[in-house]
């Protein structure tokens, strides 16, 4: 059993202030992002930024959902981590700024199954998990 990492980003043509802003939106913004493989979306505490409690079902594939139930820390700013209270999954978004851009960073990590289970896991779920970020960041992009 490993620790099994994805990770997407992108440059935002928005200043690095507006993007932390609405990324950290998790009220209003948040749902707006979200793909197809989200539902069940609700803010259960807060709605923005750190102290927030929100929860939603990941459909990563046909067959594994998870249900996460995240709380929002910011341990600097610019940095939003959920971790998630039913799984060893931590997702971290980070925005920096780049001049009047912004790089957009997700990236999650979680304790992988052992076995030729987790090898196949550690193989494929990095790069579905980083096709459904790339689409969370498209929408980001397009309401920024």
């Amino acid at each position: 059993m490993g620790k099994v990492t994805a990770t997407a980003e992108r440059t935002i043509d928005a200043p690095a202030d507006k993007v932390r802003a609405l990324v950290a939106d998790y009220a209003e913004t948040r749902p707006k992002l979200l793909t197809e493989h989200y539902r069940d979306y609700q803010v259960t505490e807060g709605g923005v930024g750190a102290g927030t409690k929100a929860g939603w079902k990941l459909q990563a594939t046909s067959k594994r959902v998870r249900d996460v139930k995240a709380t929002v820390t910011e341990p600097r700013p610019g940095t939003l981590v959920e971790t998630d209270a039913n799984s060893s999954m931590v997702t971290t978004w980070t925005v920096t700024g780049v001049g009047d851009r912004s790089l957009v960073k997700i990236e999650t990590t979680w304790d992988g199954a052992g076995g030729i289970g987790g090898f196949f896991e550690k193989t494929f779920a990095p790069g579905g998990l980083k096709k459904i970020y790339d689409g969370v960041l498209g929408k980001l992009a397009e309401i920024v």
